[in-house]
């Protein structure tokens, strides 16, 4: 065999080379293999290397580490109006000795953020995209609990979640890394202090409060409930391969907040699809849907013409009342009350609703114990509060009484809550709105310009962004568009400028007035006027003032049943006495060709008493409600007070109250 030369002089065979190099080979692979370190996160699908800040946590490690971003569409030279597109990395992990159910990581976000998408977490404040501008709580999906590294032998798949985070933001400089204010967990029981912060990292190590205690004392499998304005209750109570019985309970637990033929959807991610229902019903029912899905390509032998729906995001309405007895859609608790969920100091037993649905499943998830609840959810009313759903979240089965009548408990198989929590209404985005007078001022201050929004009016004839125009107090019992004249004959009297494009109307359907009608040394009252300009009825209306500072002295309401709302009970709560509970719609005047429609009317007059209340000034502001709310929905309230004039002479100004109150009583009476 020929032998090689090399360099040392050597002379090795090729059998001898060939056997030498496999040794090293073999030998770097074992190395390799036993210098892999199977606890790193990083490794399969673990997430991002962790710092080494958490090696000195005994708590809940959380970080946040922002990745890249890129000029998005349109450049401007408005660096503030300069929206980037970027990308981030959150990471919550258990570094100590307590499992923590339910994990809740708030993010502090500061430059406009607007969430497009996230993995491995949803959102508690809503779906995407989601504002963020003023921070947003992240929780689990689909891991909700986070184990301890001590019962997992160090899973970092079960003891840690990553939240891939993509979105847009507002208003930094390129030269400026757009960081949170600051990261922390929000669970009950829990401290964090200020998060540290190097370059575009942040991190904190949070640990267990030792003073807190558990205020139900229970332990619970799962997260524990938790509280809202809204709580959806998705149980499931029977359970098959193929499709399984689900229940929906929905609770009204705010004292103002109200839904009035509510609508209700949600996202099937999984290709379920609704069978039957039971004291509910959906908005469109289409057999093609669903032959030319995956269940008609699945379920070949299913008669698609008898299913409900197979809409990816179906929507869902109460059942009328006369539909409660019926055999196949009712005969179920809490059902058929045509969408109303009235607050519970209004009446308890309609402020819940109830209703049952088949859903059929499809591959790969046709066993029992494959239960998936819909994601998405959303809900709102006819003019009602606007409310954002957070994610569907594992909590304990719900316990039903036996139906047997025995003593006993029934448990449903599975339970996920979603909590749905109101929104303020935006500017220019109410549905309600307030106009405020006053005996002391002849003129009437209207609802704001486009209260309730301009998008359906065209804005080249008018002026969305000026202030309203002081009107007579009569011209508040009248349309928007039949108070042109008035408003131009009042400016013309009281020597008051008019645009040559004048303010755009209000856009509302309810109005109500709010008038101070005398302030004297121990007390004050006012009238409450409440203007229906839809052409339906409002049945089981409220209204809710907080009267701020001069809310403690109220006394008594006239015509109206009047509640206050604990515990600060500056909030009064008004609803019409039985037999009035209904506001009535707008109706056609009494000579249609002349006379301008007539709105639906309730009113009442209201007394405060001023004792133990120092420093009130009624027309200095505290005379007129700090918030007024209509059926749950927070209204729309003017900029500006009437204003007392030094040379304004009080038996005029009260002649003028009385005046207005004649003609509200009087048109009250021809309605």
């Amino acid at each position: 065999m020929r032998a090689i030369d090399v360099k040392t002089g050597m002379k090795i065979p090729w059998d001898v080379r060939y056997s030498l190099s496999l040794f090293i080979l073999l030998s770097s692979i074992l190395f390799v293999c036993n210098g892999q370190d199977y606890g790193t996160p990083g490794e399969d699908g673990g997430g991002a290397e962790p710092p080494p800040e958490m090696a000195h946590c005994n708590g809940i490690f959380m970080s946040y580490n922002f990745g890249s971003r890129e000029r998005e569409y349109p450049h401007v030279k408005n660096v503030t109006a300069q929206s980037w597109a970027f990308k981030s990395t959150a990471m919550i992990v258990n570094a100590g000795r307590e499992e923590l159910k339910g994990w809740q990581m708030f993010i502090g976000f500061r430059h406009k953020e607007l969430i497009v998408s996230a993995t491995g977490a949803a959102p508690m404040d809503g779906d995407y995209p989601l504002d963020a501008s003023n921070g947003t709580t992240f929780v689990g999906s689909p891991n909700t609990d986070l184990k301890t590294s001590i019962e997992t032998a160090g899973d970092f798949t079960q003891i840690s979640a990553n939240i891939e985070i993509t979105g847009t933001l507002f208003g930094v400089s390129k030269a400026v890394t757009p960081m949170p204010k600051t990261i922390k967990l929000t669970n009950d029981g829990w401290e964090c202090p200020a998060a540290k912060r190097k370059g575009g990292s942040m991190h904190v190590c949070c640990k267990r409060n030792p003073k807190f205690k558990n205020k139900t004392g229970l332990k619970t499998k799962f997260a524990p409930r938790r509280n809202g304005d809204l709580n959806i209750v998705y149980d499931v109570l029977q359970s098959f391969d193929s499709n399984y019985l689900a229940q929906v309970t929905i609770d009204n637990d705010n004292p103002l907040g109200r839904l009035d033929r509510w609508n209700l959807t949600f996202e099937w991610m999984r290709g379920e699809f609704i069978n039957t229902m039971r004291g509910a019903y959906t908005h469109k029912k289409d057999p093609s849907e669903c032959l030319y899905s995956k269940a008609g390509q699945y379920y070949k032998d299913l008669d698609f013409s008898q299913v409900m729906n197979c809409q990816r995001k179906p929507a869902i309405s109460d059942l009328p009342p006369e539909k409660k007895e019926d055999n196949v859609t009712g005969k179920l608790p809490f059902c058929c009350k045509n969408g109303t969920l009235l607050p519970p100091i209004m009446d308890p037993s309609k402020s819940r609703s109830m209703f049952q649905l088949q859903v059929f499943k499809l591959p790969p998830d046709l066993n029992r114990t494959a239960l998936y609840p819909p994601q998405h959810w959303k809900i709102d009313g006819v003019l009602n509060p606007q409310y954002k759903c957070g994610p569907p979240v594992r909590v304990d089965p719900s316990q039903f009484p036996d139906p047997s009548g025995l003593l006993a408990v029934t448990y449903a198989i599975s339970s996920w809550q979603v909590v749905c929590n109101i929104t303020k209404p935006k500017a220019q985005a109410s549905r309600c709105c307030v106009s405020f007078s006053a005996f002391y001022n002849n003129s009437a201050v209207p609802c704001n310009t486009c209260a309730c929004g301009c998008n359906d009016i065209d804005t080249d004839t008018c002026n969305a962004n000026s202030n309203p125009l002081l009107l007579p107090p009569d011209a508040l019992l009248v349309p928007f568009d039949n108070r042109t004249l008035k408003a131009r004959a009042w400016a013309k009297q009281n020597h008051m400028p008019v645009p040559k494009k004048l303010p755009c109307p209000d856009n509302c359907g309810v109005s109500i007035n709010w008038h101070v009608s005398t302030d004297y040394k121990n007390g004050w009252t006012a009238r409450l006027t409440v203007f229906n300009w839809r052409d339906f009825a409002f049945e089981d209306w409220f209204v809710a003032i907080d009267m701020g500072k001069a809310g403690p002295g109220y006394e008594n309401v006239y015509s109206f049943n009047g509640t206050r709302v604990p515990p600060s009970n500056r909030t009064v709560i008004f609803q019409g006495l039985p037999g009035m509970n209904y506001l009535v719609g707008q109706v056609n005047g009494t000579n249609p060709l002349r006379d301008p429609p007539v709105p639906g009317k309730q009113q009442s007059v209201i007394s405060f008493t001023k004792k133990n209340i120092k420093a009130l000034n009624i027309p200095e502001g505290d005379g007129f409600p700090t918030k007024l709310f209509f059926n749950g929905e927070e209204c729309a309230l003017p900029k500006h007070f009437p204003k007392k004039s030094s040379g304004h002479r009080h038996g005029i100004s009260v002649l003028m109250s009385f005046v207005f109150a004649t003609m509200a009583a009087f048109a009250l009476m021809m309605d």
